[in-house]
């Protein structure tokens, strides 16, 4: 049976009605954490807490490796 996720939007995508937010949930076992656009809600990005942390840190420090072509990504 499919785990039910809980999604909760995040707090930047601001007060507005529609689909303009990100949704963050988290599952257990193993510990991983979904994130998705509310305007694409069957397509989301998966990640271990850790692997998702090095990504934003890299993202905020600018060291993120960056996308080459449409068919390259991280």
């Amino acid at each position: 049976m499919a785990q039910v996720m809980h999604w909760q939007k995040s707090t930047f995508s601001g007060g507005a009605e529609g689909n303009a937010c990100v949704e963050l949930a988290a599952s257990a076992a193993p510990v991983a954490l979904h994130l998705r656009e509310s305007d694409a809600p069957d397509t989301a990005l998966t990640a271990t807490p850790a692997a998702l942390a090095h990504l934003l840190a890299g993202i905020r420090t600018g060291l993120a490796p960056q996308r080459t072509t449409s068919k390259t990504f991280f």
